[in-house]
């Protein structure tokens, strides 16, 4: 075993170990969650470690690192997710190689995702990203947040076009925890309301029980909220490099 699948080895069973003892805690079963790891920054040659250490799906947030990585990578049995902020413009490339578009927040995305999906013959998972850091008199309905994800009260609307989109299939709800706002510093309380939110998305798509939330630091309160999904990078891959 090289040093670096050692090093990861190690990273992801201590990463296994802390979602056990979370999904524990919560009177959860273990495989109610699952772990998405974040390459980003990382090389395709870390992705293929990965894969060979069981991990299924994997994550980035920039198409321009996260295309020619999958491209290498395509050989392996790996479910990719696009985390990003995601540019229209973007869209053709990433329709290409991603499984779900976690960050779906504005009308303008759904309708340029389901055009490139049917041209390319594919169905492409979507989670709305909700934001809840903006505040009610700052945003007009389903305004943007900071990082990007559509306010509470635009939810059920996006959801609605994502449902009906030719290629789309809506998968469920998706959020990065706040730096501002109410919910600053309250992960927990965060992740607690994307659970109201995606109850109440359910009870107009019932297929759409996918919860991504909870990152290196608090994926212990995304399980405890009831998350189905984490996102997880540093821990596993290790303190990224500064870029430029």
């Amino acid at each position: 075993m090289t040093d670096r699948k050692a090093q990861l080895a190690g990273n992801l069973a201590k990463v296994e170990e802390r979602i056990a003892a979370a999904c524990v805690a919560a009177g959860r079963k273990r495989e109610e969650v699952t772990l998405i790891v974040v390459t980003k920054t990382y090389p395709a040659d870390d992705v293929r470690i990965l894969s060979e250490l069981g991990v299924r799906h994997v994550a980035e947030n920039r198409d321009q690192d996260a295309a020619p990585k999958a491209a290498a990578c395509s050989d392996l049995p790996l479910s990719w997710h696009f985390v990003g902020q995601l540019q229209t413009n973007k869209v053709r490339s990433v329709v290409g190689y991603a499984d779900v578009v976690q960050s779906v927040d504005r009308a303008r995305l759904v309708t340029a995702l389901s055009k490139e999906a049917v041209r390319q013959d594919r169905e492409l998972g979507c989670l709305i990203q909700v934001a809840l850091d903006t505040e009610e008199s700052t945003a007009g309905k389903g305004g943007l947040g900071e990082r990007g994800g559509v306010r509470p009260d635009g939810i059920e609307e996006l959801g609605g076009l994502v449902a009906e989109a030719p290629g789309l299939r809506l998968d469920g709800l998706m959020i990065v925890a706040p730096l501002t706002g109410p919910y600053e510093g309250r992960e927990l309380a965060a992740f607690e309301r994307l659970m109201d939110l995606s109850t109440d998305l359910r009870s107009a798509h019932p297929a759409a029980n996918m919860v991504s939330a909870g990152m290196s630091a608090d994926l212990e309160q995304a399980v405890a909220a009831g998350a189905t999904h984490v996102r997880v990078g540093t821990a596993v891959l290790g303190v990224r490099p500064r870029l430029g």
